[in-house]
């Protein structure tokens, strides 16, 4: 199970702990988030809360969000995602969540979208070695022959290329958060996470249940 928030990535700073360190983290404004849709074992086979962030005008929402919006309150939302939850009676609909629902010193997930690098060759995009530089080497930064001439006659699937390189989801497990402040719906988490500035990113902790 887990319990999580929506959040957009601010950029990076730095900060002195009490007893001295410097760290460096990453500032999230996580939330405020709006429980849009509540779901249950009995409704939907499973539990979990539907949040809504980042308000939107309802002219540029479509209708039948409108509508499923309306139970919530009314307020349309840009980004709605789900987060499994282990009692959903605990929540409301329409609730508001933010940054108080961590603690400091809490290990999170964090996922976002990593920046897009547009075509790369293989030495950004794989970090090969490259060729030769000296004694005449003409092949600097080039992939080279990729033996398919004979056997099996096709380039194998999944082999590394030149290609679009960037705009992957990634998980950076267990991230350390340093410091809440839900006044400003921010958290600050040790160490780098993916994406650009201003990119939307997903904050999750998990919880695992002992099996009796």
């Amino acid at each position: 199970m887990s319990k999580g928030l929506i959040g957009i990535k601010l950029g990076m700073t730095s900060i002195f702990t009490a007893d001295g360190r410097f760290i460096p983290v990453t500032v999230i404004q996580a939330g405020p988030c709006v429980i849009t849709q509540i779901k249950t074992q009995a409704s939907d086979g499973y539990d979990a809360l539907q949040l809504g962030f980042d308000n939107k005008k309802a002219a540029k929402t479509t209708k039948p969000l409108q509508g499923h919006f309306e139970k919530s309150g009314g307020s349309c939302f840009s980004h709605v995602r789900e987060f499994e939850v282990q009692d959903p009676s605990q929540y409301t609909l329409g609730q508001s969540l933010g940054p108080d629902l961590f603690q400091v010193g809490d290990r999170v997930d964090v996922i976002g979208t990593s920046k897009g690098r547009g075509f790369a060759g293989v030495i950004k995009r794989h970090k090969f070695g490259g060729g030769r530089a000296t004694h005449g080497g003409k092949c600097h930064r080039i992939p080279g022959s990729i033996g398919s001439s004979a056997w099996p006659s096709k380039v194998i699937k999944g082999k590394k290329l030149p290609g679009r390189y960037g705009t992957d989801r990634k998980t950076i497990r267990n991230l350390e958060i340093i410091d809440v402040r839900p006044e400003d719906n921010l958290l600050l988490v040790k160490g780098p996470v993916p994406g650009h500035k201003q990119a939307l990113v997903m904050i999750k902790k998990l919880f695992f249940s002992k099996k009796v």
